[in-house]
């Protein structure tokens, strides 16, 4: 299983992609709820980076920004899988970033400060 897999570190990290990546935060709102899947999903991405790497990839603006637009669509979803999900909303895979610089005027993929705290938007909240 996917998250199991993830979580305990037996995922090969060049499967964990950004398809990957939302995927899991599908998994963990539709099991948690946005709140606790923003909690979980940080923990366990900052925890496999470090297993996985030298601990400098995990962005914490971005993995919580992640989950709040994840579970914006979500709640527009009429999907009961993650693949139909992603097909009812392409942009999610093919224009992420493009999404969240809907809401930020800053460059968070690359910002000190964004990788290890969430910072709140600038232009538009989220939902």
């Amino acid at each position: 299983m996917f998250e199991n897999r993830f979580e305990e570190g037996s995922l090969p990290p060049s499967l964990f992609t950004h398809e990957a990546h939302l995927r899991l935060a599908w998994i963990y709102i539709k099991n948690y709820g946005e709140e606790k899947a923003a909690a979980k999903i940080s923990r366990e991405i900052e925890q496999f980076d470090k297993l996985h790497g030298r601990g400098d990839k995990f962005n914490k603006t971005v993995t919580i920004a992640a989950i709040k637009v994840v579970d914006h669509f979500v709640g527009k979803s009429k999907s009961k899988d993650f693949k139909s999900f992603i097909q009812e909303f392409p942009r999610l895979k093919t224009a992420f970033k493009e999404l969240l610089r809907t809401h930020y005027s800053r460059d968070i993929f690359t910002s000190k400060t964004a990788k290890v705290q969430f910072i709140e938007p600038d232009l538009l909240p989220f939902p």
